[in-house]
């Protein structure tokens, strides 16, 4: 029979013989504890002890609640080999599909299947193993193959002296409220790629609108040289403006290329100040809390820069009357408030902006990050500012936050995890002995060069650059055509000395499969690989050829400072690597 605790702690008797008492849960609810009802005052017990541990009397009032109940219920016991079921409800039966006999016997892993997260089953076997409570979502399988996500709360039950004697376990199918949540996000997710879509094409279409506008103008005074290089000038700058723009927003979608140092975030800040104290203006006041010797952070040096200085001039906007804009780094340690945060716990080195101006309502906050959201007037933000810092920051290992109020200024905290292990050993390593520089077999040859993209502009245009210097070019539209152009040129022994490749192309194979046919073919044949999106390119792990990564888009000067780098590279007696924008890359 059934002894439940109050609130109160008291003894309440439910009749009968044999007795069990439980310890209710106090206060708020564990994290990811559950109210099935969806009723505040409802708790599960977190253990309980009862004085006869013997199943085979089902008579009682306590049976009988469990029997009659809707929420599916199993006792395991630990005492015996792999912690079998001894007992389920028929609400268990019912939820899963399966007989009482299927099911006594054995351990309850027989309901995980292919789709089960295995952090959820090592946290419930934590639990066994630990004699503790913990309640989690876990997705299981029905007896017929059919999914259900199961929101399990289980905990021990105790003999008179204390030892667990078994495992307690309320289940509760939330699969129609998972899916309910599922559909919510999906519906976030379309209205916030609707309004990044249009922030897009608004951005785009001035851009593109300067661009021709000034092409066309510049055909009409090509024999005007102050107006045609007018023109040529706001075309120029119009490109560049949209290249930083595809840039911002890959840092915001945590695709952008970083190429991550050690470094100390006092002396980065210290190196900026200037900048940053022009950047707030005459009527806020810059200043400056930084820790000396502050441990190592790996970030990207521009890339952070460029957030630090998006956060300031946001808070300098956001302070019309002026007042003080502070700049402070120390050094935290999470434990426990870590998860909340998203993070492991550690230690961290904390990047913070504090302003004193007009604040944000709860309802802007929720949004600062989004891309493209802005509150200032049209013509004088993109949105894209905390966009991309917080996207810089999560692809860094670390966080943004943002605490704001109406009235009471706006602090917004960069965390980044310290490095376990300093910056010297990410210091660039000398190139190994034996790595002897040859001049070229005929230096007096222009070096035949393999151009491959499949856009046929991208590609001419590439061509005519090189061709323009001296270089004879061969065009290729695809790998396969590539390499069949590559083996051609070699079986006449008019050999390439560069294959200069896009990434992304359609067909079975890409730039980094052509890399490593090319490597295969001949390894001295340097490879230059270029692409505007980096998402299938590996930043770290051991190379197996040295390639170099031109991101796009490139200038002409660009692509021809480093198309003579890599044939540097290849006039090589062995394998050689430089440094590209995407770090390393990788097939």
């Amino acid at each position: 029979m059934a002894h439940m605790n109050d609130d109160e702690g008291s003894p309440e008797r439910a009749g009968g013989g044999h007795e069990s008492s439980g310890e209710p849960a106090r206060g708020s609810m564990d994290q990811g504890a559950l109210e099935p009802l969806g009723r505040p005052g409802l708790r599960h017990w977190q253990q309980s002890t009862i004085t006869d541990p013997d199943l085979s009397d089902r008579g009682g009032v306590f049976f009988a609640a469990v029997e009659m109940t809707r929420m599916p219920m199993i006792l395991a016991d630990p005492r015996q080999d792999d912690t079998p079921i001894v007992f389920a409800n028929n609400a268990f039966l019912d939820l899963t599909g399966y007989e009482e006999g299927e099911v006594l016997g054995r351990n309850c892993r027989f309901l995980q299947g292919a789709g089960t997260d295995p952090d959820h089953v090592r946290q419930l076997r934590e639990a066994l193993v630990e004699g503790r409570a913990t309640a989690l979502e876990i997705l299981n399988y029905r007896r017929d193959g059919t999914p259900f996500w199961n929101a399990v709360f289980m905990g021990p039950v105790h003999n008179p002296e204390g030892e667990i004697i078994y495992f307690f376990a309320s289940q509760l199918d939330v699969t129609n409220r998972r899916e309910s949540e599922q559909q919510f996000r999906q519906a976030q997710k379309m209205e916030a790629i609707g309004q990044l879509t249009a922030g897009l094409a608004h951005d785009f279409n001035n851009l593109l609108h300067v661009i021709n506008g000034s092409l066309e103008r510049m055909a009409a005074k090509r024999h005007d040289e102050q107006a045609f290089e007018r023109y040529l000038a706001a075309a120029t700058t119009a490109a560049d403006r949209g290249a930083k723009l595809t840039h911002q927003l890959l840092a915001f979608a945590r695709r952008g290329r970083l190429e991550p140092k050690g470094i100390d975030l006092s002396e980065l800040v210290n190196s900026v100040a200037e900048l940053l104290e022009s950047s707030v203006g005459s009527k806020a006041t810059l200043h400056l809390n930084l820790q000396r010797r502050l441990p190592q952070v790996r970030v990207d040096a521009t890339h952070l820069e460029m957030a630090l200085l998006n956060v300031v001039v946001n808070a300098r906007d956001a302070s019309p009357n002026g007042g003080a804009i502070t700049v402070t780094t120390k050094r935290v340690h999470l434990n426990g408030d870590a998860a909340s945060r998203q993070l492991e716990p550690g230690d961290y080195a904390l990047l913070c902006v504090s302003d004193e101006g007009t604040g944000m309502a709860p309802h802007i906050v929720a949004r600062a990050t989004e891309p493209f959201f802005t509150t200032k007037p049209r013509g004088e933000g993109t949105g894209l500012g905390l966009a991309m810092a917080s996207g810089f920051v999560q692809q860094s290992g670390g966080r943004l936050e943002i605490d704001s109020g109406v009235g009471r200024g706006t602090t917004v905290r960069m965390l980044f995890p310290i490095l376990e292990r300093q910056a010297d050993e990410f210091a660039p390593k000398t190139a190994p002995t034996g790595y002897q520089t040859r001049p070229l077999d005929n230096p007096t040859a222009p070096p035949l060069v393999l151009v491959v993209d499949d856009s046929r502009e991208a590609a001419a245009m590439a061509g005519e650059a090189l061709q323009d210097i001296g270089y004879r070019v061969v065009v290729a539209h695809s790998a396969e055509e590539a390499l069949q152009r590559f083996d051609e040129a070699h079986g006449s022994g008019d050999a390439f000395k560069l294959v200069f490749s896009d990434v992304i192309m359609p067909g079975g194979a890409n730039g980094l499969v052509l890399a490593k046919h090319v490597a295969d073919r001949d390894p001295t044949v340097p490879v230059l690989l270029t692409t505007g999106y980096n998402d299938e390119m590996a930043i770290d792990g051991p190379q197996p050829h040295a390639m170099d990564v031109l991101g796009k888009p490139y200038r002409r000067s660009e692509l021809i400072d480093r198309v003579q780098a890599a044939l540097r590279r290849g006039a090589r007696t062995g394998p050689g690597r430089t440094t590209s924008d995407f770090g390393h890359a990788q097939a």
